[in-house]
């Protein structure tokens, strides 16, 4: 009997990763089954996002790539919690002028820590998913950690972040050690239907990219006043339909004519403005970050130096971190960063590990 066979229930989008996740924890002797998460209202997902993991696309896949690893499945209705834990924030960060990250909220509150707790009352010790990531015990701090896998391009660490020992301590990672090449071309020789299935780039409760309309629809009942759109100067340039239709650095849409190109600077809901400049009005060099989770907090006091990614495909930048206390910073980039933008994440890094990370207040 192998004495490391773990229960593991797997969170399964529907996609090739998380398919081959299963897959792998399987071929290693663990007792394996899946689930998709239904995360937002049949009504609305299965019809209009079926590329979705709650879409009714995603469900079939899902129960298809089960049947053929022979492993038993569910969906699980998280409907509820992911309107008030994920949605809802969603909407009011942006009515208030700010970007929030939905994915990472999903992944703090639902594909994870709710995840696990379904699972344990279901018979399931562990949880794992299909994200490019590693997981690693530091010993000497007894400390879970996440770090950046071997394929670059994938990388998912920055959208985990927050998530807490408690489930680090019963999370695998099984995609890590391996590129997304690597991945399909194990799926296709497991003749797993889902192969070939591209992946999806999009919100899932936002199949068509547009924050805006959605935020129209179901929190101002269609409503919305239009706007002005003035330069750092006071002038106006042009009007709007919305200031919530825009974020920090934005530079497409405006439906604004200049001389240069214009970036959307800030966005003041009281005034239902929006202000735009040039490309050197949104770079900044410092910020507050609160709410910071650390998976390695420093051992020693005082400001240190590590590399700060601000957006998922942003480039990490070397700054000083300067902590006020354990769970908000000072952050003071060395070279000046394009549209630091408040109710995004900045996430600290030591070459591939992960140390922490936390949600951008405000500039400094």
């Amino acid at each position: 009997m192998n004495s490391n066979r773990k229960k593991i229930l797997v969170a399964m989008s529907g996609g090739v990763d998380s398919s081959v996740a299963a897959s792998i924890l399987l071929n290693e002797g663990h007792d394996v089954a899946g689930a998709t998460m239904r995360t937002w209202a049949s009504d609305r997902c299965a019809s209009k996002n079926t590329k979705a993991c709650c879409g009714i696309t995603g469900v079939e896949d899902a129960r298809e790539v089960a049947d053929r690893l022979g492993i038993r499945y569910w969906v699980l209705n998280f409907e509820k919690e992911f309107k008030r834990h994920v949605v809802d924030p969603f909407a009011s960060e942006y009515l208030k002028g700010r970007t929030p990250n939905p994915c990472i909220s999903c992944n703090e509150h639902i594909k994870f820590r709710l995840f696990l707790t379904r699972a344990r009352e279901m018979g399931y010790d562990f949880i794992a998913t299909g994200h490019y990531a590693e997981l690693h015990l530091d010993q000497g701090r007894n400390s879970y950690f996440i770090s950046e896998g071997v394929d670059p391009g994938k990388d998912q660490t920055y959208v985990l972040f927050p998530l807490d020992q408690e489930v680090l301590s019963h999370l695998f990672l099984p995609l890590g050690k391996y590129s997304k090449k690597e991945i399909r071309k194990m799926a296709e020789s497991l003749k797993l239907p889902v192969w070939n299935k591209p992946d999806s780039q999009e919100i899932c409760f936002i199949p068509n990219h547009d924050h805006g309309e959605f935020l129209k629809k179901e929190y101002l009942n269609e409503e919305s006043e239009p706007g002005v759109i003035r330069n750092r100067e006071g002038k106006i340039l042009g009007r709007h339909e919305g200031y919530f239709h825009y974020t920090r650095g934005q530079r497409r849409g405006l439906g604004v004519s200049h001389s240069e190109r214009l970036y959307v600077v800030d966005t003041h809901p009281a005034q239902n403005e929006v202000i735009v400049g040039a490309k050197e009005d949104v770079l900044n060099r410092s910020c507050l970050v609160t709410k910071i989770n650390w998976f390695l907090k420093p051992e020693r006091e005082g400001p240190f130096y590590a590399e700060v990614k601000i957006r998922s495909q942003h480039k990490k930048s070397r700054a000083l971190i300067q902590r006020r206390d354990d769970q908000s910073a000072d952050i003071e980039f060395s070279d000046p960063q394009e549209a630091i933008t408040c109710g995004q994440a900045a996430v600290f890094y030591d070459g591939k590990r992960v140390l922490g990370g936390g949600w951008i207040e405000k500039l400094l």
